[in-house]
């Protein structure tokens, strides 16, 4: 037998791959001349790097989204799971949000004053996830990196925590990893001049032993997680993991952030009103405005009167926080629309039962091989692993790229996409049961085409 990858022999899954490769090459001419066009002015001929991780000869380019469909320049038309990677998770051109935009775009974009949704967005906000006092920034980058900087300034501690695999966007000190168990920058960083682990402890997720000890050192600020590991392979608290940790970091002084800008498809309120966390910080950006450039962070009454301590007592210039398009006007009328009218519990459940049917049809499609699906809430993973993953390092290794890839182009060419990064899906208030179908019948189709 030749050399296995996952449970699939390469040499077929190397054929497939070619093969796949030829297909999309002749069925998408157009894009195929606005990628040879769009080569001069921009770095590998996409306006944004991460758009060239699609494993494809070319970019695809899009013409229009609506709801749960795609539609490139070239006609097709795709179930779309990637949903934006997160940022259009409650679909695509969602009818109130391009309303309130619409409306909102005649009487301008952006004044660095609040407008009239101002007065009302902190409220649900409130209403929503519990916490009683709200920032917005334009991403959750910023958003965790205002946070971070927060909970320095209220500790009077220098160094934070993070899980080992963990997403919290770019926020610089939290690009740390284990490697043999020991800290490092994390390897591919670009232009990085700092050892990040002189402000940033790391420990593998689920591992409260380690995680007590790091937090005994006295200097850690703030502990920033996902509930759910969601951007090296799925990883699932342990029973228990949620309480330990805020057990601890209370014991130890050291303020709790929860980034729920991926589990935020947990269902209404998030992750943490579902499971009962109590942060001391919490952060959500991508789909919060229903696509539109939006991120919200919130904080508890302990964590605001420190805050507004720090800046009272601070000498003037710049906090550090803060920049100029945040919480601009049409962010506002967006996210106002967006948690008003589309996060709602009638959509939440509706996403949780098609995402649950959607994971029975995937767990039969994979049948046979060394894979399970995970999943929370409207978010789903197949993975590349026999069992349940438990840290950052198993994460890793489950992560087979070139499997990985050949499994993606071949859904796309079954006219069906998912993200580029793992085998992340979404579920939309949008998508259908005939989506589903869609999906299970292409995953078994590509099965079958590497699996032989």
């Amino acid at each position: 037998m030749g050399e296995m990858l996952g449970g699939i022999m390469i040499d077929r899954l190397r054929a497939c791959r070619g093969d796949q490769e030829l297909m999309y090459r002749a069925s998408r001419p157009v894009s195929a001349r606005l990628a040879r066009d769009a080569r001069d002015g921009w770095v590998n001929g996409v306006p944004m790097q991460w758009m060239t991780d699609w494993p494809l000869p070319y970019p695809l380019f899009i013409e229009s989204g609506a709801g749960s469909r795609l539609t490139d320049v070239d006609g097709h038309d795709y179930a779309d799971f990637c949903l934006g990677d997160t940022g259009a998770m409650f679909g695509h051109a969602s009818p109130p949000v391009v309303a309130a935009a619409s409306a909102q775009a005649a009487r301008g974009f952006t004044h660095m004053l609040p407008t009239q949704d101002a007065a009302v967005v902190g409220g649900l906000l409130r209403a929503a996830f519990g916490l009683p006092v709200w920032q917005v920034a334009l991403s959750a980058t910023d958003a965790n990196r205002f946070a971070l900087r927060v909970a320095r300034a209220v500790t009077g501690r220098p160094r934070i925590l993070v899980f080992n695999g963990c997403y919290h966007g770019t926020v610089d000190e939290c690009m740390v990893e284990l490697h043999d168990g020991h800290p490092r920058t994390r390897v591919g960083l670009l232009g990085e001049y700092r050892d990040l682990t002189a402000g940033t402890a790391v420990v593998e997720f689920n591992d409260l032993p380690a995680l007590e000890a790091a937090l005994a050192s006295g200097d850690i600020a703030c502990v920033i997680t996902e509930p759910v590991l969601t951007n090296s392979s799925m990883v699932l608290p342990d029973p228990g993991f949620h309480a330990a940790l805020r057990r601890l970091t209370r014991a130890a002084g050291t303020l709790l952030l929860i980034d729920e800008t991926h589990t935020i498809s947990s269902g209404y309120g998030g992750y943490t009103l579902g499971h009962g966390l109590d942060p001391d910080l919490w952060v959500c950006g991508k789909a919060i405005a229903g696509g539109v450039p939006t991120a919200v962070w919130g904080m508890t009454d302990a964590v605001a009167r420190g805050y507004e301590a720090a800046l009272g007592a601070k000498p003037p210039g710049h906090s550090g926080i803060g920049t100029t398009l945040a919480a601009n006007a049409l962010s506002m009328a967006a996210l106002r629309a967006n948690l008003e009218q589309v996060m709602t519990p009638a959509n939440y459940a509706a996403m949780e039962a098609r995402a649950e049917r959607l994971a029975d049809g995937l767990a039969e499609a994979i049948a046979g091989l060394p894979w399970h699906v995970a999943r929370v809430g409207a978010r789903i993973e197949f993975i590349f692993a026999a069992k349940p993953l438990r840290n950052g390092t198993e994460a890793k290794a489950a992560h087979l790229v070139e499997l990985e890839q050949a499994v993606h182009i071949g859904l796309l060419n079954q006219g069906v996409l998912i993200a580029p990064f793992h085998n992340m899906m979404l579920v939309s208030p949008a998508t259908s049961d005939d989506d589903i179908a869609q999906l299970v019948a292409a995953t078994r189709a590509v099965v079958a085409g590497i699996a032989g």
